[in-house]
């Protein structure tokens, strides 16, 4: 099988990604939760863990680094956390339903919401974010790349913009940490939300947030730390503020070995790999007839994501077909963006989206340009 779905999920991972989690299986304690041995070995991997992570992404405190099994659940967390009636916030049209679904629930409970619009090749004007601010803007909430057209937002502009006017920057970016450089203070960001198994190779069920110091966040969840068993109300101190109950330590070990991966790759090496891969197959459909892409491909920096539409035929059509007769593997249909589907007007038919990760080749990216001009004809 030829593996095109990187952006739902990296199948192939470090080989050292596995053996970490099947070793914390059988060897690991509860961090955090004991004063033996296999409890201090877990919690040393995992203030490890939280330090390479802040190190990645530039966080100045590790402290501030908090694990969650998901970006979806830290993107909850950091919205549910900060937003309350009265309060006005600023998104996009690029969004998934992570970002999406929380601030749509927040607007039933008095939280006010304007979306900057994305034209039909996917991109917004800045202008556009700039007219929206208001006096009780509390943030902007973007992803950093589209799940769907992968086109990358300029977010250090936009974090100047927030901070101009007050307003702080949450940042989805599922679509690119591990792939593209991120650094939160050079960036203007306030809150990052991150997943570990796309283009960070770890597990699913890895993911969390990274908070500039000076943030605070309201707990999602309340319950056990491991310290101050007797308090009524949940620790103030991060980590143990946003982090109820038991971690998973055993995937968090596979975040660990897929970080030092990283390390020795280097993020800017994996990103550009990747993205050859992806113009190279860009190159090799755009001009095939029939083959709509969606995007703009006139940037160098963008994720390693290619959408594509078949003449009118329906895209879980063109999917199905590329794994039965091709046994390439793809994601069609909404992606869980539908206000990007209708800026590029595909509501009805979604899009085929090819993703390219580290250990894709251009072998597998010929055979599925092939597979394309095949199905056109």
């Amino acid at each position: 099988m030829i593996y095109l779905d990187n952006a739902a999920t990296t199948l192939h991972k470090p080989p050292e990604v596995a053996e970490a989690v099947k070793n914390a299986i059988l060897t690991a304690g509860n961090a955090s939760r004991g004063a033996h041995g296999v409890s201090l070995s877990a919690s040393r991997m995992v203030f490890e863990t939280r330090s390479k992570l802040a190190k990645l992404f530039g966080c100045p405190r590790a402290d501030h680094v908090v694990f969650t099994a998901n970006s979806t659940e830290a993107l909850n967390i950091a919205l549910y956390g900060l937003f309350s009636s009265g309060d006005h916030v600023i998104s996009t049209d690029l969004e998934h339903n992570s970002v999406l679904r929380p601030l749509y629930d927040l607007q039933m409970r008095g939280v006010s919401v304007d979306f900057v619009p994305a034209d039909r090749q996917g991109n917004i004007r800045y202008e556009d974010m700039e007219t929206l601010f208001r006096p009780e803007t509390k943030a902007v909430v973007c992803t950093h790349a589209s799940n769907l057209t992968g086109n990358l937002l300029d977010i250090a502009k936009i974090g100047a913009m927030a901070h101009a006017h007050g307003a702080l920057l949450v940042v989805d970016a599922s679509q690119t940490a591990g792939a593209v450089p991120i650094d939160i203070q050079r960036m203007n960001i306030d809150v990052l939300c991150f997943t570990g198994h796309k283009g960070l190779m770890g597990p699913q069920g890895t993911g969390g947030l990274c908070i500039r110091p000076g943030v605070e966040l309201r707990p999602l969840l309340r319950g056990g730390t491991g310290i101050h068993s007797y308090d009524r109300e949940q620790p103030q101190a991060y980590p143990a503020r946003l982090e109820a109950g038991t971690l998973n330590t055993h995937g968090i070990a596979g975040l660990h070995a897929a970080l030092k991966f990283i390390e020795k790759q280097t993020v800017q090496a994996i990103g550009a790999h990747e993205r050859a891969l992806m113009r190279r197959f860009y190159d090799g459909v755009k001009d095939i007839d029939g083959v709509t892409v969606y995007g703009d491909f006139s940037r160098p920096e963008r994720a390693a994501v290619v959408a594509l539409n078949i003449r009118d035929y329906d895209s879980a059509e063109v999917a199905d077909a590329l794994f039965a007769d091709y046994d390439i593997a793809t994601r069609a249909g909404a992606h869980c963006a539908p206000r990007m589907h209708e800026a590029l007007g595909t509501v009805q038919q979604g899009a085929v989206r090819f993703s390219f990760s580290y250990f894709n080749t251009e072998n597998e990216v010929d055979t599925a340009i092939a597979a394309v001009r095949e199905l056109a004809e």
